[in-house]
Formats: C-alpha cells, structure tokens, sequence
C-alpha cells in the first residue's frame, strides 16, 4: 500500500468512526449492560475495520459494523455473565446538550417512558426496534446482524409496535 493509498484509508475509516461511533457504542451498551465495555467493544469493531480491506466492507458497512459489534458485545456479555440491560435510568443520567427548556424536559418524560415499556418487550423485539428505530437501519440490514429472516425482523417489530401502542392507549385511557 502506498502512501496515498494509505491516507486514503486513514480518511476512510475517520470518516466511518465519525458516523457510526455513537451509534454503535449505544447499541454495544444495550448488549452489555456497561458503557465501558461497551467502548472497549466498538474499539474492537474499528480495530477489525482497519484491517479489513476497504473493498470488502464498503458495499455492506452498516451490517458489517452492527454484526461484528454485537457479536463481541454478546461474547462479552457471556463472558461477564451478565444478563441486565441498560436501563432508562442509566440513559437519563447522561447529561443533555440542548438548553433546559420545558419542552425538552417533557420530550425526555416521554422518551424515558417509552424506553420503559420498550424494556418490557422479548429481547428479540427490544435489539430490532433499537436497531430499526435508534439506527435507522434497514429490515435487511437488521436481517444480517440479528441473523433472523426479514420477515422475523418485519414480524417482531410490528408485534412490538403493536404492543407498546396498546399500552399507550391503556395508560391514557386511565
């Protein structure tokens, strides 16, 4: 590899931890249970990526990234293990960017609330709604991490939404 072709691949993979850091440590964190290994987790997935040929990921990052975290995340879990999850308490605790204004209070009252009942949910629904609705990825792409058909994943999803929609509408019918 040249030298060119090495900043080249240096840029790439900035560009690639930029995007999918956040994301992928909040997903490793809601497999674990524990934002430190979580970190030490999605430091492992960009350590792979670095020594992965460009061309064989480019065209299937998102799944590739999502499957190499989670099953770390998982042998880590099992290796801890550790069955708890992240909660929305451990969630709340992080400290908010945006200016404290009422409205964002009540946004978070209802975004916490929402996690609480997601909580309640099988843990097959709970990771593909995260990973449908927290990363906006793909039936197909969830399809590829989870391992599941997409139709399962279409399947579990909408049983989940369905569920939490129910327990909405019972709570604001009280």
């Amino acid at each position: 590899m040249n030298v060119d072709d090495h900043m080249e691949q240096s840029r790439w993979v900035q560009s690639v931890v930029t995007q999918y850091e956040g994301p992928l440590l909040r997903y490793a964190a809601q497999v674990t249970g524990d934002i430190e290994r979580a970190r030490d987790v999605v430091q492992e997935v960009f350590l792979r990526l670095c020594r992965q040929p460009r061309s064989q990921v480019e065209d299937h990052l998102a799944p590739w990234l999502y499957t190499v975290c989670r099953n770390l995340a998982f042998d880590v879990r099992r290796k801890e293990s550790r069955m708890r999850s992240i909660t929305a308490e451990h969630t709340a605790d992080q400290p908010s960017r945006e200016p404290d204004q009422a409205g964002i209070v009540e946004q978070r009252d209802i975004a916490q609330h929402v996690l609480r009942l997601v909580e309640g949910l099988t843990e097959n629904q709970r990771e593909v709604v995260r990973l449908k609705f927290q990363d906006g990825l793909s039936y197909r792409e969830i399809s590829r991490i989870t391992e599941l058909s997409v139709s399962n994943v279409g399947y579990l999803i909408h049983t989940a939404i369905r569920r939490l929609r129910d327990q909405l509408a019972g709570e604001a019918a009280v």
